[in-house]
């Protein structure tokens, strides 16, 4: 009898695609059942919490555009011949300081703010940030599991990757663009 993954490998896309949305849902019903906290819990040398997470997020962008790059490089994308063997690496360790770098921003946002779904409290640009956080930790969720799986179709990591860097410029849309806008650029 054979595997369902060696049958369908789409199959086994949708299970992956099944585990992130539920990591989705489940930062989301955290972030909405837990009574947020409202403090501060990082800051570093930078003057608040909020400017900590608006230019960590800028990080962020800046090191998932070096993964695009990589990636669209390693994958013979760009007119720049073979890509060299330094680029694999640079592509993970950039996905992986990315990762790291938005534990404590998503930390904050749903320890001490949480997930408020009414339009009403806050308007509308922290309903749709908030869902856009959970989207983004459900579609890095799948696209481990999609980059693990030897047996996924071979349009799976471009879609969920597409996702992923979808999701991250709503996110610094809707955080660090708005923050800068209302509060400035600085430290």
């Amino acid at each position: 009898m054979q595997v369902a993954d060696e049958r369908n490998p789409k199959l086994l896309f949708v299970g992956a695609a099944t585990a992130g949305a539920m990591v989705a849902v489940l930062a989301g019903v955290y972030g909405r059942l837990h009574d947020p906290a409202s403090e501060t819990t990082i800051k570093l040398f930078f003057s608040t919490t909020l400017h900590l997470k608006a230019w960590s997020t800028t990080a962020i962008l800046v090191l998932v555009l070096l993964q695009l790059f990589g990636a669209l490089w390693m994958y013979g994308k760009l007119p720049l011949g073979t890509a060299p063997d330094w680029v694999g690496p640079m592509h993970r360790i950039s996905g992986s300081l990315a990762l790291l770098l938005s534990l404590p921003v998503a930390y904050h946002c749903l320890w001490s703010l949480g997930f408020d779904p009414s339009h009403t409290t806050y308007g509308s640009r922290r309903f749709w940030h908030s869902l856009f956080g959970c989207a983004f930790y459900g579609a890095f969720a799948t696209k481990v599991i999609v980059v693990r799986s030897k047996k996924m179709p071979g349009w799976a990591l471009p879609i969920i990757g597409g996702l992923l860097f979808t999701l991250l410029i709503a996110l610094w849309l809707t955080s660090s663009l708005w923050f800068f806008r209302q509060f400035g650029i600085e430290v």
